[in-house]
């Protein structure tokens, strides 16, 4: 049983996403490398799959919420190496790790469904657009 139900991780995507973005510089450890940038990119990259979303948080629904649990795990694992990938580890290290590792954990205890209201509210939506009202 997952516990983390997919509105709750909408919430967490945004906050993550933006957290993301702040962090460089709220940490202190922004010098302009990679260090900064690979944050602030899956910052922007998070907050931006997440308004794709087909769930509860979701501008656009585009994408499912398996796909979105995908790009978060490989954003996770990306996060996380990323001190060692652009060489950077002897600088900073933790807050990528622990970010990184949070993120592929929180993607194994979330729901791959919106909830069953969300999902009639969806397809509502779409008989309603298909019948022209």
């Amino acid at each position: 049983m997952k516990p983390i139900n997919t509105k709750t991780h909408g919430y967490l995507d945004y906050f993550v996403g933006l957290l993301l973005i702040a962090a460089p510089w709220l940490l202190g450890f922004a010098r302009n490398g990679a260090e900064t940038w690979v944050p602030v990119i899956l910052g922007i990259g998070t907050i931006v799959y997440s308004l794709i979303t087909d769930y509860e948080l979701g501008a656009a629904r585009m994408i499912s919420m398996r796909t979105h649990l995908a790009l978060d795990f490989v954003a996770g694992l990306f996060l996380a190496s990323s001190p060692w990938i652009f060489n950077f580890d002897k600088y900073i290290w933790q807050p990528h790790v622990i970010v990184g590792v949070a993120e592929m954990l929180i993607v194994l205890l979330t729901k791959t469904q919106p909830s069953t209201e969300t999902s009639r509210d969806h397809s509502q939506r779409g008989h309603r657009t298909a019948a022209g009202q």
